[in-house]
């Protein structure tokens, strides 16, 4: 694991974001050893106790992050939080694979973003920025690749190739999306000012929780930044 924690010490928010938004904190989740595949009964009841027990699209943390899109220039309503498209979808959830499933399942139940990438396919240290304007991002476009850039001043995590999520948490890029194959993943939950300390260990801990439940020989380690 002496990987896994070099990795995780090195992740950083810059302080122009910390600028932006004094309050934000990030919980990562490093698990290695992951049993990766397509939907299944596990990854399955997992969504469907989120969608029993959803948070409300009005809870303060849900609220705060339409403002802190707009603080650095997105639309909320045309760009949205990846909490607030989660249970604008409930209980309609989508079932994407197994580890996509987990993570989206706390996000729903915990009122919390939560992202998910494959610790295999980063490039370097992951931080979080604000936008040059000029940085790659790898995404699709009419189901074709294609590589687009952020808005200059736009909230962006990223590596040393390029975005791996634009808009703080709106869209992960394909280039280190999980897939079916993920054994090693970084997860990041994202905190405003509303949510608790208390609050966002607690969504950390149901997600590790969960991960073990579904990867009996994971192994997992987390920093708050």
């Amino acid at each position: 694991m002496s990987d896994v924690q070099d990795f995780l010490a090195a992740v950083r928010v810059v302080p122009q974001v910390r600028e932006l938004r004094p309050d934000y904190r990030a919980l990562l989740v490093v698990a290695d050893g992951l049993r990766p595949g397509p939907s299944d009964d596990w990854s399955q009841s997992l969504l469907a106790d989120a969608e029993a027990h959803p948070a409300s699209l009005d809870d303060p943390h849900v609220l705060a992050w339409a403002e802190a899109f707009r603080a650095f220039g997105a639309k909320p309503q045309r760009t949205r939080p990846s909490v607030t498209a989660l249970l604008r979808r409930v209980p309609g959830l989508p079932r994407v694979d197994r580890l996509t499933d987990a993570y989206n399942a706390i996000s729903v139940r915990h009122a919390v973003p939560v992202g998910g990438e494959d610790l295999d396919a980063y490039a370097g240290t992951m931080r979080l920025v604000r936008a040059r304007g000029d940085e790659p991002f790898e995404t699709t476009a009419s189901g074709e690749p294609v590589v687009e850039s952020p808005d200059p001043g736009e909230v962006v995590w990223r590596d040393d190739a390029g975005v791996t999520c634009r808009r703080w948490n709106w869209r992960q890029t394909t280039r280190t999306r999980l897939t079916t194959a993920t054994t090693r993943a970084v997860f990041v939950l994202d905190a405003l000012g509303p949510m608790s300390d208390g609050a966002l260990a607690s969504a950390g801990d149901a997600l590790m929780a969960a991960l073990t439940a579904g990867s009996p020989h994971a192994t997992v380690a987390s920093r708050t930044v």
